[in-house]
């Protein structure tokens, strides 16, 4: 795959991308399934197809991660699996411009992120890969004659369901603990994005992970995704999604009792107070709602500003925004496009009623394309004035580049506003004393925040939301949690 950029663009056909699941440690024909196409949202073309599976292709992957996991990988000693590990590490990066190119092309987003997402995968398998070797248990304090303790051990199959706007990081961050732990992995990718989980399922054998142990069957959530949550041998599934599907997720995973983890969203506030430093609040808050085109779960969708440096603060962030590029994520722009037309008319519809609403626009607020092509799915970076509590700007995900303003009258006001949400995930706070920082992160009903830094951490940082935004933790060594169980062993000596 030695594509330029100009290739692209000239309707170069895109060659070696995989088309078929990834079952039992290869390439296979899916069982019926038709082929499904791939679209390059910075031109709105097709760029390549693959397979979507059925049924049958589901019921294959998970007997081969059930096999796999009963005679295979729980037996690996755990220091094998972390030196597996470290290898899919190493392949990453040594593959990073080729899977950065495909996620580019896959999800639209610029490829400078696209390869930070790529390195950032090979960080999560990385970090993972220490940590297999110190999953331990303990002793409980009996009383004499008897003797108590614990044994770690993984919970078994696990299904992941991935989403298209961070494929190859989010893949990363559940399959790694995954493995660690000692579980084996049905993959099922966004249908949007199918390509980042079969490259890095093919890495991983190349690394020594035993055949069957990471299986990805892609298509739609419908012919895939359903009967893979609702299979009888998966153990765990991990899911990152929209509110409603996660629900439908959880009403399946009850009628077996299995385990869940959820993420599904957020309406995160961005709190900047007067005596902030207002140059990097002006960073942190483009960076919060614009990178990757605002389709981030944890996206600084909210700017609660104090009243004293709101009028300067938002002339700079709207001159700001207007200066941003858009085009083709291939040419490294500042915003690229959303990942497809149907998500883009979502887009514009939140901010089409706004208007209806009589809503200010401050900036943007339109459909566009790339201005090199006239091609794509984008739209403008967009802010807006002030909206009362109950607008849908303020209280519904919009997942897109569309930036909603919020008056405080102070810090207390401040936390009102930023608490007054159905979705609990992530929060940004800019302040330059501490204390008022501090408590506020206390305060703030979200899973994680962010002070003076927006999107701050790394894989270490455990995440997750509250509320609406889900339940269980990824990252970290949290994230360890959700592939174990634990089993306690006491005896009379």
């Amino acid at each position: 795959m030695q594509l330029t950029i100009a290739d692209i663009f000239s309707g170069k056909p895109v060659e070696g991308l995989p088309h078929n699941h990834f079952i039992e440690g290869e390439y296979v024909t899916s069982q019926g399934g038709t082929s499904m196409d791939s679209f390059d949202a910075g031109r709105g073309e097709v760029f390549a197809q693959f397979t979507n599976g059925t049924v049958a292709d589901v019921n294959d992957a998970v007997a081969s991660a059930q096999h796999a996991f009963e005679t295979k990988w729980r037996k690996v000693p755990p220091a094998e699996r972390a030196r597996i590990l470290q290898n899919a590490a190493k392949l990453i990066l040594q593959n990073e411009e080729r899977l950065a190119f495909v996620e580019c092309l896959d999800c639209g987003k610029p490829l400078n992120e696209a390869l930070g997402d790529v390195r950032g995968a090979a960080r999560a398998f990385e970090y993972y890969a220490g940590a297999c070797d110190k999953l331990q248990g303990d002793t409980f304090p009996l009383t004499h004659g008897y003797i108590g303790f614990s044994l770690i051990e993984p919970v078994g199959v696990t299904a992941h369901v991935i989403p298209w706007n961070f494929p190859i990081s989010t893949a990363a961050r559940g399959i790694a603990p995954a493995l660690a732990a000692g579980c084996t992995v049905v993959a099922k990718p966004a249908e949007q994005t199918p390509f980042s989980a079969l490259l890095l399922a093919e890495l991983l054998v190349e690394a020594g992970l035993p055949a069957g142990v990471c299986n990805v069957v892609t298509g739609t959530g419908v012919d895939v995704g359903a009967p893979l949550v609702a299979h009888k041998s998966i153990d765990q599934i991990t899911f990152t999604g929209s509110v409603a599907t996660g629900k439908s997720v959880m009403k399946v995973a009850a009628d077996s009792v299995t385990r869940v983890v959820l993420e599904l969203g957020g309406k995160s506030p961005v709190v900047v107070l007067n005596d902030c430093n207002q140059d990097s609040a002006l960073e942190g808050v483009l960076g919060a709602i614009f990178e990757n085109a605002g389709q981030i779960c944890s996206a600084g969708s909210r700017l609660v500003i104090e009243r004293g440096i709101h009028d300067e603060f938002v002339e700079k962030i709207c001159a700001r925004a207007q200066d941003l590029t858009l085009g083709h994520g291939l040419r490294n722009p500042q915003v690229g496009p959303v990942n497809s037309a149907e998500h883009l008319q979502k887009v514009a519809g939140f901010v089409d009623r706004a208007k209806t609403r009589g809503a200010e626009i401050l900036t943007g607020g339109a459909v566009t394309s790339d201005p090199q092509t006239g091609k794509g799915w984008f739209y403008q970076p967009t802010i807006i004035a002030n909206r009362p509590v109950d607008d849908e700007l303020v209280q519904d995900e919009i997942f897109g580049p569309v930036l909603t303003i919020q008056i405080a009258e102070n810090a207390e006001d401040a936390l009102s506003l930023a608490n007054n949400s159905n979705f609990g995930l992530a929060a940004g706070v800019y302040t330059s004393d501490i204390s008022t920082a501090l408590e506020l992160a206390r305060d703030i009903d979200a899973g994680q925040v962010y002070i003076n830094e927006y999107f701050a951490g790394g894989i270490e940082v455990p995440f997750g939301g509250n509320k609406q935004s889900g339940f269980g933790r990824e990252k970290g060594l949290e994230g360890l949690k959700s592939y174990c169980k634990i089993k306690s062993i006491a005896a009379k000596i």
